[in-house]
């Protein structure tokens, strides 16, 4: 069995070419015996890369074999050898691991590049922090991190209801989702304020206040009891932009 090699220190060395990121990806692997029969195995990617992957499958091709690859959410196909099998390689209990022919992070699916996409932004803020640069800007970045991090999570929550059909769960999930990034933007708004950094001269102000008062009547009513769904639609009607209010998108939209 082949062993990883150390560094002089006794720690492992790390020969991938790029960091594997934690996902959970269905997949269908097909590959020919050495007698020439056909094999498929149904499996699950669970830490990958562009260049390749840890597959979890319950019988496995032999080492260095070409295995086809099938995502099953996106029906796209690729071209993968065997690597490491858990009679090949300590560390590999079960499952294999895998070489794409041809590096495609792609195939994997939104998850992975929404992961890559947030790794950069903490590499990113760790070399602003070592800049001294303002408190607050530190905090936009992480606030997007974390964002990033819980649309990949909802990315994945949501492949088995998509994949059965199931609507209303992936409705629920993202809806919880966008009210619980409201609420943090509505708290950081409120210190704002506080902090004396909204005044009456701040663009948008006044559609943001419309916004609030038409969310107010709306949710309102969901947590009145006895008000019937339809004088929700009829009773809470939308108002109108104020002259300043359409002002203030076309201003924004010539910045």
């Amino acid at each position: 069995m082949k062993r990883r090699p150390t560094a002089p220190d006794g720690t492992k060395v790390e020969r991938r070419k790029e960091k594997r990121f934690p996902v959970s990806i269905s997949l269908e692997v097909s590959w020919k015996t050495p007698d020439g029969v056909l094999m498929k195995e149904e499996a699950v990617a669970r830490l990958v890369n562009a260049h390749g992957g840890l597959l979890d499958i319950a019988s496995y091709p032999e080492l260095g074999t070409r295995v086809t690859l099938t995502n099953v959410l996106s029906a796209e196909t690729i071209e993968a050898r065997v690597l490491a099998t858990p009679n090949s390689r300590i560390g590999v209990s079960h499952g294999i691991v895998v070489e794409l022919v041809s590096a495609d992070e792609g195939f994997w699916g939104a998850s992975l590049q929404v992961k890559i996409a947030s790794a950069e932004l903490q590499s990113l803020e760790k070399s602003l922090r070592s800049q001294n640069l303002d408190v607050r800007l530190l905090k936009e970045f992480r606030d997007a991190v974390d964002y990033l991090q819980a649309i990949a999570g909802s990315v994945q929550q949501t492949r088995e209801p998509q994949t059965e059909g199931n609507e209303e769960s992936t409705d629920s999930r993202l809806v919880g989702e966008r009210i619980r990034r409201a609420i943090n933007f509505c708290l950081e708004v409120i210190i704002d304020f506080e902090a004396g950094h909204i005044t009456e001269e701040t663009k948008g102000l006044t559609e943001l206040v419309e916004t609030a008062e038409q969310i107010s009547q709306r949710f309102r009513t969901l947590l009145t009891p006895g008000i019937s769904r339809g004088m929700r639609d009829t009773d809470v009607a939308a108002p109108e932009p104020s002259p300043v209010g359409r002002r203030s998108r076309a201003e924004s939209r010539m910045e």
